[in-house]
């Protein structure tokens, strides 16, 4: 991380660093947008395209991310009771922000 010194350490700055890597060297959610659709992915340690998924961004819905890789937004997404893509953002970030308030980002 490469931060102003003195600067307070911010979530968005937190989210826009773990953007710089790969996707698969990736922590955090991130938003991938084709053909109009907007999903959410979401990072699993030890696991790559074929195990991770990408929720929906307004949908209660997911798909494979290989699936969304190869297909795009014709890719099968599958109901999902509880979860959307704004749900998985919205909880990584809430986590961030408590583990700057508890000190844990320096």
């Amino acid at each position: 991380m490469d931060q102003n010194l003195g600067a307070p350490l911010t979530v968005d700055f937190i989210f826009a660093d773990d953007q710089q890597h790969t996707p698969r060297e990736r922590s955090l959610p991130w938003e991938e947008k084709r053909g109009g659709v907007t999903v959410v992915v979401e990072p699993l340690q030890h696991c790559w395209a074929e195990d991770m998924r990408a929720f929906h961004d307004s949908d209660r819905k997911y798909c494979y991310y290989a699936d969304w890789i190869k297909y795009g937004p014709r890719a099968r997404f599958f109901n999902h009771p509880e979860t959307r893509g704004d749900d998985v953002m919205m909880k990584a970030r809430a986590m961030i922000a408590r583990e700057i308030t508890d000190g844990l980002w320096h």
